[in-house]
């Protein structure tokens, strides 16, 4: 029998071996790729604002901003956002994940005058955010509700199950209110 002399076995499959150096390459040279990979999946810090997202809604900066919504970005992974001009002042919207604005099948054309309620802050970029809950659109009446009355994300479901079209828009009214965002009706019982 033939005895081998100067190798050591790793004891892992050559094939790991191998991708140890590409993935310590991509976390070393690329970390804004994975983080954007991990958008969908949970909380992260959005690259040059310093938001978290989709967590970073605070209720006690909760307002509202009356616009123009112009330049709709619906990137692979991480929110769909807008930019909504008010007079002096200009905020980036963060709405909801990819799949959840297309199965909402909202439109926002440039120029759209909307209302949009949510928690204001400023990014570490000295730019305005608002991390959306419900926008409003003027020109047609339809309000789409992103996030329920505590700002948890419908996306989740974990506003009463609220998933998909049934749990994220409300018929022409134009008000902000209504609940939890299904179908107008909310969840608090009928109106009076």
């Amino acid at each position: 029998m033939a005895r081998r002399t100067g190798s050591r076995k790793s004891g892992l499959p050559r094939g790991v071996l191998l991708a140890l150096p590409i993935l310590f390459f991509a976390i070393a040279f690329f970390p804004p790729v994975l983080q954007t990979a991990h958008a969908e999946e949970g909380d992260v810090v959005l690259q040059g604002s310093g938001v978290h997202y989709p967590g970073g809604f605070d209720t006690n900066t909760v307002g509202e901003v009356q616009g123009k919504a112009y330049g709709l970005a619906q990137p692979q992974n991480g929110p769909v956002r807008f930019r909504l001009e008010a007079g002096n002042e200009t905020y980036t919207v963060l709405t909801s994940s990819g799949w959840y604005w297309k199965d909402l099948k909202t439109q926002l054309s440039d120029g759209s005058n909307v209302v949009v309620r949510g928690s204001k802050t400023l990014g570490n970029d000295m730019q305005l955010y608002i991390v959306a809950q419900k926008i409003r659109m003027l020109d047609s009446g339809r309000t789409v509700v992103l996030r329920d009355e505590a700002g948890n994300p419908l996306w989740k479901g974990q506003a009463g199950g609220a998933t998909g079209t049934k749990g994220g828009f409300m018929g022409g009214g134009g008000s902000m209110g209504g609940g939890f965002g299904g179908m107008g009706g909310g969840m608090g019982g009928r109106r009076r």
